[in-house]
C-alpha cells in the first residue's frame, strides 16, 4: 500500500486548495423591474429578458 514518505506541509496543502471555494453567482439588475436576477436568464419577478416579455404574468 502506498504511504507518503513525508507529511504534506500546510503551505503545500493550502496551495492545492486555493480553487476549492464557493463562487458568487453573476447577479445583474433587471432592465424592466430593477430586481436582481442571474445574468443571461429570464427575470423571475416580471418574466422579461432583454426588454421582451417571455413569460406572461
Amino acid at each position: 500500500m502506498a504511504v507518503p514518505q513525508r507529511r504534506t506541509s500546510k503551505t503545500r496543502r493550502d496551495k492545492r486548495r486555493t480553487h476549492f471555494k464557493l463562487e458568487v453567482p453573476g447577479m445583474v439588475k433587471c432592465d424592466n423591474c430593477g430586481e436582481s436576477k442571474l445574468a443571461h436568464r429570464v427575470c423571475k419577478v416580471c418574466g422579461h429578458y432583454k426588454k421582451r416579455e417571455i413569460i406572461s404574468q
